[in-house]
Protein backbone atom coordinates (compact mmCIF):
# COMPACT_ATOMS: atom_id res chain seq x y z
CA UNK A 1 0.00 0.00 0.00
CA UNK A 2 1.45 3.36 -0.98
CA UNK A 3 1.04 6.33 1.32
CA UNK A 4 -0.56 9.54 0.15
CA UNK A 5 2.25 11.86 1.33
CA UNK A 6 1.05 15.41 1.99
CA UNK A 7 4.27 16.78 3.57
CA UNK A 8 7.84 15.56 3.04
CA UNK A 9 10.80 15.90 5.40
CA UNK A 10 11.99 19.04 3.60
CA UNK A 11 8.51 20.62 3.59
CA UNK A 12 8.11 19.93 7.32
CA UNK A 13 11.51 21.53 8.00
CA UNK A 14 10.45 24.63 6.04
CA UNK A 15 7.16 24.84 7.96
CA UNK A 16 9.00 24.55 11.29
CA UNK A 17 11.41 27.33 10.31
CA UNK A 18 8.58 29.61 9.13
CA UNK A 19 6.50 28.99 12.27
CA UNK A 20 9.58 29.67 14.45
CA UNK A 21 10.07 33.03 12.74
CA UNK A 22 6.38 33.88 13.14
CA UNK A 23 6.55 33.02 16.84
CA UNK A 24 9.70 35.11 17.23
CA UNK A 25 8.03 38.10 15.53
CA UNK A 26 5.02 37.77 17.84
CA UNK A 27 7.06 37.42 21.05
CA UNK A 28 10.03 39.65 20.17
CA UNK A 29 9.33 41.97 23.13
CA UNK A 30 9.42 39.11 25.65
CA UNK A 31 12.39 37.85 27.68
CA UNK A 32 11.30 34.22 27.51
CA UNK A 33 8.71 32.03 25.86
CA UNK A 34 7.19 28.67 26.78
CA UNK A 35 6.66 26.21 23.93
CA UNK A 36 4.13 23.69 25.25
CA UNK A 37 3.68 20.57 23.11
CA UNK A 38 0.78 18.19 23.50
CA UNK A 39 2.09 14.65 24.01
CA UNK A 40 3.25 12.80 22.01
CA UNK A 41 3.65 14.12 18.45
CA UNK A 42 2.81 17.67 19.53
CA UNK A 43 5.76 17.50 21.92
CA UNK A 44 8.09 16.36 19.15
CA UNK A 45 6.85 19.18 16.90
CA UNK A 46 7.24 21.66 19.80
CA UNK A 47 10.83 20.55 20.45
CA UNK A 48 11.68 21.09 16.77
CA UNK A 49 10.16 24.59 16.89
CA UNK A 50 12.04 25.33 20.14
CA UNK A 51 15.33 24.17 18.60
CA UNK A 52 14.76 26.46 15.61
CA UNK A 53 13.85 29.37 17.89
CA UNK A 54 17.11 28.91 19.81
CA UNK A 55 19.00 29.31 16.50
CA UNK A 56 17.33 32.60 15.56
CA UNK A 57 16.74 34.43 18.84
CA UNK A 58 18.20 35.21 22.23
CA UNK A 59 14.82 34.64 23.89
CA UNK A 60 14.92 32.10 26.68
CA UNK A 61 12.97 29.16 25.27
CA UNK A 62 11.34 26.83 27.81
CA UNK A 63 10.00 23.51 26.52
CA UNK A 64 6.96 21.99 28.21
CA UNK A 65 5.18 18.70 27.57
CA UNK A 66 1.41 18.71 28.05
CA UNK A 67 -0.20 15.36 28.84
CA UNK A 68 -3.87 15.17 27.86
CA UNK A 69 -5.95 11.98 27.74
CA UNK A 70 -7.24 12.43 24.17
CA UNK A 71 -10.06 9.90 24.67
CA UNK A 72 -11.21 11.66 27.87
CA UNK A 73 -9.93 15.26 27.90
CA UNK A 74 -11.95 16.07 31.04
CA UNK A 75 -9.40 14.16 33.10
CA UNK A 76 -6.75 16.30 34.81
CA UNK A 77 -4.08 17.64 32.47
CA UNK A 78 -0.46 17.54 33.59
CA UNK A 79 2.58 19.48 32.39
CA UNK A 80 6.29 18.77 32.62
CA UNK A 81 6.89 22.17 34.25
CA UNK A 82 5.10 23.79 37.18
CA UNK A 83 2.45 26.47 36.74
CA UNK A 84 4.77 29.06 38.30
CA UNK A 85 7.23 28.44 35.44
CA UNK A 86 4.71 29.61 32.81
CA UNK A 87 2.79 32.15 34.90
CA UNK A 88 2.90 35.65 33.37
CA UNK A 89 4.93 34.37 30.40
CA UNK A 90 4.31 34.15 26.67
CA UNK A 91 3.14 30.65 25.75
CA UNK A 92 2.54 28.76 22.50
CA UNK A 93 0.47 25.56 22.70
CA UNK A 94 1.60 23.18 19.94
CA UNK A 95 0.10 20.04 18.39
CA UNK A 96 0.83 18.16 15.18
CA UNK A 97 -2.68 17.87 13.68
CA UNK A 98 -5.82 19.83 14.52
CA UNK A 99 -8.74 17.50 13.87
CA UNK A 100 -11.86 18.45 15.83
CA UNK A 101 -10.16 20.94 18.14
CA UNK A 102 -11.03 18.94 21.27
CA UNK A 103 -7.46 18.38 22.45
CA UNK A 104 -6.38 21.93 21.70
CA UNK A 105 -9.39 23.57 23.40
CA UNK A 106 -8.89 21.51 26.58
CA UNK A 107 -5.19 22.41 26.50
CA UNK A 108 -6.09 26.10 26.18
CA UNK A 109 -8.55 25.75 29.07
CA UNK A 110 -5.81 24.26 31.27
CA UNK A 111 -3.42 27.15 30.67
CA UNK A 112 -6.12 29.78 31.18
CA UNK A 113 -6.30 28.81 34.85
CA UNK A 114 -2.97 30.64 35.37
CA UNK A 115 -2.35 34.23 34.24
CA UNK A 116 -0.52 34.15 30.90
CA UNK A 117 1.02 37.27 29.34
CA UNK A 118 0.39 36.25 25.72
CA UNK A 119 -1.12 32.98 24.45
CA UNK A 120 -0.93 31.55 20.92
CA UNK A 121 -1.47 28.16 19.27
CA UNK A 122 0.47 26.34 16.55
CA UNK A 123 -0.17 23.18 14.53
CA UNK A 124 1.56 21.56 11.59
CA UNK A 125 -1.71 20.58 9.87
CA UNK A 126 -5.11 22.24 10.37
CA UNK A 127 -7.81 19.92 9.01
CA UNK A 128 -10.71 22.40 9.13
CA UNK A 129 -13.05 19.92 10.90
CA UNK A 130 -13.46 21.84 14.14
CA UNK A 131 -16.31 21.16 16.53
CA UNK A 132 -14.98 23.80 18.95
CA UNK A 133 -14.29 27.48 18.23
CA UNK A 134 -10.51 27.13 18.41
CA UNK A 135 -8.29 29.27 16.20
CA UNK A 136 -4.78 28.36 15.19
CA UNK A 137 -2.38 31.30 15.16
CA UNK A 138 0.52 29.53 13.41
CA UNK A 139 -0.05 26.62 11.03
CA UNK A 140 2.03 24.70 8.55
CA UNK A 141 -0.83 23.98 6.15
CA UNK A 142 -4.63 23.97 6.06
CA UNK A 143 -6.06 20.82 4.61
CA UNK A 144 -9.70 20.30 3.69
CA UNK A 145 -10.36 16.58 3.93
CA UNK A 146 -13.42 14.46 4.46
CA UNK A 147 -14.14 13.45 8.04
CA UNK A 148 -13.56 9.83 6.98
CA UNK A 149 -9.95 10.50 6.03
CA UNK A 150 -7.16 10.33 8.58
CA UNK A 151 -4.07 12.54 8.69
CA UNK A 152 -0.95 11.22 10.42
CA UNK A 153 2.45 12.76 11.05
CA UNK A 154 5.53 10.60 11.48
CA UNK A 155 8.57 12.18 13.12
CA UNK A 156 11.72 10.16 12.50
CA UNK A 157 15.35 11.28 12.73
CA UNK A 158 15.89 12.09 9.04
CA UNK A 159 12.61 10.97 7.54
CA UNK A 160 9.64 12.90 8.87
CA UNK A 161 6.48 13.05 6.77
CA UNK A 162 2.72 13.53 6.94
CA UNK A 163 0.28 11.34 5.07
CA UNK A 164 -3.41 10.96 4.38
CA UNK A 165 -5.16 7.61 4.74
Amino acid sequence: MSLNIILTQQEIEHKIKRIAYQIYETFVEEDSIVIAGIASNGSVFASKIAAELKKITTLKVVLCEVIIDKSNPNLPITTSITASEYENKGLVLVDDVLNSGTTLIYGVKHFLEVPIKKFKTAVLIDRNHKKYPVKVDFKGISLSTSSLEHVSVVFEENNSYAFLS
